[in-house]
């Protein structure tokens, strides 16, 4: 499902994402945030979530995969009964000088529905839950703000339900589901889905995109 951004939208679009979000946050000193850095987000499928990031500035590399569940090395046919308990997330390796946490987020938030529960579009189930799986303390505290902020200024009609959790292990999925729409841009869901994310961030994220 893509992000709307008409008048009587069932969620928010990337542009009210980035005027709520405007004016930045109160961050930690830039000496000691590790370079390079990890995060890891949840936003139903991760082919989408992939395709997003890749295409951002100071973002070396995004790895499709599965955390937060209850089994060691699961495989896409075990987390897709939503028995597990991982979601679909990427890892994202980042150069904080070049790309803050704090934007991440923003585009995190602006390219999928972080309202609805165990769900994204027809995406159905546990493994679809909207998560930031936080590998510090100050990645934990910004998550935190930046969803106060954007329920404070409504920019969603519903409240957000996105998990914020400490990470746990990552288990990086098959080899067929990495740059997945970057080799099957053709496949009809990413066609009807990934592409008119990325499309959406190129038009509205241009500051952010890697040249």
């Amino acid at each position: 499902m893509t992000v709307e951004d008409r008048a009587g939208s069932r969620w928010a679009g990337t542009v009210l994402v980035a005027a709520a979000l405007a004016g930045g946050l109160t961050m930690a000193d830039d000496k000691n945030v590790p370079k390079p850095a990890k995060a890891t987000f949840a936003g139903g499928c991760f082919w989408c979530t992939e395709a997003v990031y890749a295409q951002i500035k100071g973002v070396g590399r995004v790895t499709s995969g599965y955390i937060g569940g209850t089994v060691a090395n699961p495989t896409y046919k075990a987390v897709c009964t939503g028995l597990t308990g991982h979601a679909e997330a990427v890892e994202i390796e980042y150069d904080p000088a070049q790309v803050p946490f704090e934007k991440l987020l923003e585009v995190f938030f602006a390219t999928h529905d972080p309202t609805t529960k165990n769900r994204q579009g027809a995406d159905v189930g546990t493994q679809y839950r909207s998560g930031v799986f936080y590998h510090d303390d100050e990645q934990k505290r910004i998550a935190e703000e930046v969803i106060r902020r954007l329920d404070e200024a409504g920019v969603f009609p519903a409240k957000i339900v996105t998990e914020v959790t400490a990470a746990s292990t990552f288990y990086p999925a098959e080899d067929y589901h990495q740059d997945y729409f970057a080799n099957n841009p053709r496949q009809p869901y990413c066609q009807t889905v990934v592409a008119p994310k990325v499309d959406k961030v190129r038009k509205v994220f241009k500051d952010l995109l890697a040249q």
